[in-house]
């Protein structure tokens, strides 16, 4: 079956950094688009991050400058550096595989990763 499994969340400090990575299986990842999804308590899920199968990528204007999504087909794993974080980051973070093939809609998410930015 499907699994998206999400590593590398924590709690860090403010103006610190982690990385989170995605790996799946079940499916073939270089064909898939990939994207970080986080959900903060009270509010809905957002989009942090995405990255095509191509390579191209987009992020929310919030998180630009500081996080980068990328991908290694080889390894089918995703990844999201995040870089000076602050408290408004603190969220459970979600990877999210998607592709529209032939009509159909094909989405799957992992089970979220918690990141805590918190001195």
């Amino acid at each position: 079956q499907v699994q998206l499994v999400e590593s590398g969340g924590g709690l860090v400090q403010p103006g610190g950094s982690l990385r989170l990575s995605c790996a799946v299986s079940g499916i073939t990842f270089s064909i898939y688009d990939m994207g970080w999804y986080r959900q903060a308590p009270g509010k809905q899920r957002e989009l942090v991050a995405r990255i095509t199968s191509g390579g191209s990528t987009n992020y929310a204007d919030s998180v630009k400058g500081r996080f980068t999504i990328s991908r290694d087909n080889a390894n089918r794993t995703v990844y999201l550096q995040m870089n000076s974080l602050k408290p408004e980051h603190t969220a459970v973070y979600y990877c999210n595989a998607d592709r529209l093939w032939a009509g159909r809609k094909y989405n799957y998410w992992g089970q979220g990763t918690q990141v805590t930015v918190s001195s």
